[in-house]
C-alpha cells in the first residue's frame, strides 16, 4: 500500500480531544484517531487487527450485501450473516404456496440444499487509500463548482490507470467531507449468493409496523445466506462446480452475553448522514420538511389502514406497500421529536456564533466571514421551492400510486420523439413488464380517495403559482376533489389492467393518440412540466450554491475548529463506530434497560396477528424454558441497546465485542435517536440489535440447524478470563477454537 498522505493538514485538523462515542469513522485511520480512545473503553484489539492489508482482520469478514445492507462472514464456510429483512426479497422470490419460506421459514440441511440467488452480490474491501492530493490536484479556491467537479474527474480518471490491483478487483472513488477530501476502494465483488436459513416472519419480523423504530424490541431479524466462489477463490457466476468461499478473517462468536457498559463496535456500511449542516437547514427540516412529508402521509396511512381493516385482500395487497410508505413516515417523527428535544437547532446556532467570533478576530479567516450570512439567504430563498418539492415528490412521485403508472405511459410518448420505433418498442417492452406486478397489489377505489384528499391537500397548501392553473381550477373552483376525482378515475383507461394491456398492445399511431387522449394522463404530464420549470428548475440552482457553499462551510468548520474531531459523513462505503452496551431516558419519569428477553416476546403474543403471532415451537421451547447453552440465568435474551452511531445501510452489521467476537446484529434504532442523521446526541440515540444468543438458539434449538452452528467458532472469553484457565475446546460443537471453553 502507498504511504498514507493525509492533505489538507487533516492529521493536525482531527486530534482527539472530548471522549465521546458518536462518529461514522474510516477504519484505515482507527489508528491515528480512534485507537488510544477504543482502547480507554475496554477494547482488546488494536487498530490493526480492525484493519489490515497485511493480515487478516475484521475488514475481511464484512461485506456489503446487496448494495444496501452490510452482512459478516461467520464461519470458514464464507457463511452470512444479515437482517431478515435484508434478505427479504430473496426469501420471498424462493417462496411459493407449496413452500411458503416466508410463513414457514427455511434452513437447508445440507450444502446442496442452499438455494441460487440471481443478481445478489457482495462485496468485499481489500484496501483503503487517501487520494486526495492527487484527485484535487490543480483545484483551485476560485473555482465555480462544475469546474471544479470536471477537473476532479479528470484526475480521477488518471487515477484509475495508475491503480495496481488484480484481475479480480475493482476501484471506487468516493469523496469525503463534501469533497474536501477523496479515498479509494479496492473491492472484490461475490456473484454466486446463496440462501442458508431464515426464520418465519412471525420471528424475523415480529412487530413489525408497531414495533418499528421502536424500543424495547423483541425481533429476531436475521437471515443466513453463503457466498460461493470458483475452486480458485475467486469470484464466479453461478455454477454447481462453485465451492464455498474461504475468507481471509471470519468472526468467532461469543455466547458469553453482554453487560450494560460492554464495549461494542458496529462495522459496515453506512448510508447517508448530514452532520455538518448550518442551523437553517435543520431548522427546515424540522419546521417544513418534514412536517411537510408527515401531513402527505398521514392522509394516505389513514385510507390504508381503514381499506384493510375492513377487507382482509386488501390487507394482503397493501401489506409491503404500507410497511415501506408507514417506516420512513415513523422515522421522520421521531426525528422531528428528536430534534426539538435535544434543541438541535438551537446547538447550531451556538456553535455558529463561537466560529463567527474565531473568524472575526482571524485574518486568515476573513474569506469565511459571510459564509453563514449567505447561508442564511440561501435557505431562505429556497423555502416556498423546498416545500413545494416535498409537497410534488410526495403526492405525485409516492403516494397517488396511478400517477406512477402514467408517467411510465408518458415516457412512452417521449421515446418515441427522441429515438422513434425502436426507442418506443424498448419503453413498451419495459412498461409490459411492470402492469403485471402493478394491478396485482393495486385498487382503484382506494387510491382514488387517496387522490381526492391529496389534491384537496396539494391545492390549499402549495402557493398557486407552482401548481397548473387547470388543476386549481377543477379541484377549487368547479368540481372540488371529490368529485374531480370520481370524474377522473372513471373515465380514465389506467385503472384496469385489462384496458391498459390492450392500449399497449396498439398500433403505435393509436397508442400515442390514446395516451393524448386520457385525461389522467395529461394531468400527470401537466404536473411534471409544470414542477420541472416552476419548482425543479429553481431550487436545482438553489441546491447547488448550498452545495458549493457547504463545501467551503465544511472546511471552514475543520480549520476554525482545530482542537476537534471530525468525522466524515456515511457516503455508503466501509465505517466503524464504537460505544457501549447502554440504556436511556427518553423523556420525564421514563428509563429504558439495555436487554429484552422472550418473555416479552410471549407478553406481546397475540394469536393469529400478522405483526405478534408467535409459532408453537417457540411458545413450547418457551414453556419448556429449553434454552440450551444461550439462555442467561434461566431467561432467552433477545435484543440489546448500544450508544453506537449507526445509520441505513447498518443494517445487517454485526456487533463486535472487545475481543473481535460476534455478540450481536445490529437492525434498528430508537424512535428518539432517528435524528442522527443530523445530530447524534448520545443521551438518547441508539442502536437496536439482535443478541447473537437468540440467533444461535434459534437456529440450534428452533430450527434444528445444528449443522449451521457446528461450522461456526463459538467461543467464551468473559468465561475463559474469569475462571482463569487456559479455554478448552467445545465438546458439543466440536469447535477447533483455542478460546471455548467447556460449557
Amino acid at each position: 500500500m502507498k504511504k498514507l498522505i493525509l492533505s489538507l493538514g487533516f492529521i493536525f485538523l482531527l486530534r482527539i480531544t472530548a471522549f465521546a462515542v458518536d462518529g461514522l469513522w474510516i477504519p484505515l485511520l482507527l489508528g491515528l484517531l480512534n485507537e488510544t480512545e477504543m482502547q480507554s473503553m475496554g477494547m482488546k484489539m488494536t487498530a490493526e487487527d480492525i484493519y489490515s492489508v497485511n493480515k487478516g482482520s475484521l475488514k475481511d469478514a464484512i461485506v456489503q450485501f446487496g448494495g444496501g445492507c452490510t452482512a459478516s462472514i461467520i464461519s470458514p464456510k464464507g457463511l452470512l450473516l444479515t437482517n431478515h429483512h435484508c434478505g427479504f426479497g430473496q426469501i420471498q422470490a424462493h417462496s411459493s404456496l407449496e413452500h411458503n419460506y416466508l410463513e414457514d421459514g427455511f434452513w437447508a440441511k445440507t450444502m446442496k440444499d442452499e438455494l441460487p440467488n440471481p443478481g445478489l452480490t457482495v462485496t468485499l474491501i481489500s484496501r483503503i487509500e487517501d487520494v486526495t492530493e492527487a484527485a484535487l490536484r490543480g483545484v483551485t479556491e476560485d473555482m465555480d463548482k462544475r469546474t471544479r467537479q470536471s477537473t476532479i474527474d479528470k484526475n480521477i480518471e488518471g487515477l484509475k490507470t495508475q491503480v495496481t490491483k488484480a484481475a479480480h478487483e475493482e476501484v471506487m472513488f468516493r469523496p469525503f467531507f463534501n469533497g474536501n477530501q477523496y479515498f479509494m476502494f479496492v473491492t472484490v465483488t461475490y456473484r454466486d449468493i446463496r440462501l442458508v436459513g431464515a426464520p418465519p416472519s412471525s420471528i424475523g419480523k415480529f412487530g413489525a409496523d408497531t414495533d418499528n423504530w421502536v424500543w424495547p424490541r423483541h425481533t429476531g431479524d436475521f437471515s443466513m445466506f453463503r457466498i460461493y466462489a470458483g475452486k480458485d477463490n475467486l469470484p464466479a457466476d453461478y455454477a454447481e462446480g462453485n465451492v464455498p468461499y474461504q475468507p481471509k478473517h471470519f468472526l468467532p462468536i461469543s455466547i458469553d452475553g453482554v453487560a450494560d457498559g460492554d464495549f461494542t463496535l458496529i462495522f459496515g456500511f453506512p448510508g447517508r448522514t448530514n452532520e455538518y449542516l448550518p442551523a437553517a437547514a435543520i431548522r427546515q427540516i424540522v419546521e417544513v420538511s418534514d412536517p411537510i412529508k408527515i401531513s402527505v402521509r398521514d392522509k394516505t396511512l389513514a385510507i390504508w389502514d381503514g381499506a384493510m381493516r375492513a377487507d382482509a385482500g386488501v390487507r394482503i395487497q397493501y401489506a409491503s406497500k404500507q410497511a415501506g410508505l408507514a417506516n420512513a413516515w415513523k422515522k421522520w417523527q421521531g426525528e422531528v421529536l428528536g430534534l426539538t428535544r435535544t434543541h438541535a437547532v438551537q446547538k447550531k446556532l451556538d456553535d455558529e456564533k463561537e466560529f463567527q467570533k474565531i473568524v472575526a478576530v482571524n485574518p486568515a479567516f476573513a474569506k469565511y466571514g459571510n459564509l453563514l450570512d449567505d447561508f442564511n439567504r440561501l435557505y431562505s430563498e429556497i423555502a416556498p421551492l423546498a416545500a413545494a418539492k416535498d409537497y410534488y415528490d410526495e403526492i405525485t412521485f409516492r403516494n397517488i400510486e396511478l400517477f406512477q403508472l402514467a408517467a411510465g405511459f408518458n415516457r412512452l410518448a417521449s421515446a418515441f420523439e427522441n429515438n422513434g420505433e425502436a426507442g418506443l418498442a424498448q419503453a413498451k417492452a419495459q412498461l409490459g413488464s411492470r402492469l403485471g406486478n402493478f394491478y396485482k397489489n393495486y385498487r382503484p377505489e382506494i387510491d382514488q380517495q387517496v387522490f381526492a384528499a391529496l389534491m384537496e391537500l396539494m391545492v390549499r397548501e402549495v402557493p398557486h403559482n407552482f401548481l397548473p392553473s387547470s388543476l386549481v381550477d377543477k379541484v377549487v373552483e368547479k368540481n372540488g376533489a371529490e368529485n374531480y376525482a370520481a370524474q377522473l378515475f372513471s373515465s380514465t383507461w389506467l385503472t384496469g389492467p385489462v384496458q391498459a394491456e390492450a392500449i399497449l398492445t396498439m398500433a403505435d399511431g393509436d397508442l400515442l393518440k390514446a395516451i393524448q387522449n386520457d385525461e389522467f394522463c395529461q394531468l400527470a404530464k401537466t404536473l411534471a412540466a409544470t414542477y420541472n420549470e416552476q419548482v425543479a428548475s429553481p431550487c436545482n440552482e438553489l441546491n447547488e450554491r448550498i452545495e458549493s457553499l457547504q463545501q467551503t462551510y465544511m472546511k471552514a468548520q475543520m480549520e476554525v475548529f482545530p482542537q476537534r474531531r471530525f468525522y466524515p459523513d456515511a457516503n455508503g462505503t466501509m465505517r466503524c463506530s464504537y460505544g457501549r452496551v447502554q440504556g436511556y431516558k427518553p423523556r420525564d419519569a421514563v428509563s429504558y434497560f439495555t436487554k429484552t428477553y422472550l418473555d416479552g416476546v410471549m407478553e406481546k403474543y397475540v394469536p393469529g396477528d400478522y405483526e405478534f403471532d408467535v409459532p408453537e415451537k417457540l411458545r413450547q421451547l418457551y414453556e419448556k424454558k429449553d434454552y440450551g447453552v444461550y439462555g442467561e440465568n434461566g431467561r432467552m435474551p433477545v435484543c440489546f441497546l448500544g450508544s453506537n452511531h449507526t445509520t441505513g445501510g447498518n443494517s445487517g452489521s454485526p456487533a463486535i465485542d472487545a475481543n473481535g467476537n460476534l455478540i450481536g446484529l445490529n437492525f434498528d434504532r430508537v424512535w428518539e435517536g432517528t435524528m442522527s442523521d443530523y445530530n447524534f446526541d448520545e443521551s438518547i440515540c441508539r442502536n437496536i440489535m439482535v443478541d447473537i444468543r437468540y440467533v444461535l438458539f434459534l437456529v440450534d434449538k428452533y430450527a434444528g440447524a445444528t449443522n449451521l452452528v457446528k461450522e461456526m467458532k463459538l467461543v467464551r472469553p468473559k468465561t475463559a478470563a474469569t475462571q482463569k484457565q487456559k479455554p478448552r475446546e467445545n465438546p458439543r460443537f466440536k469447535t477447533k477454537s483455542k478460546e471455548a471453553v467447556k460449557y
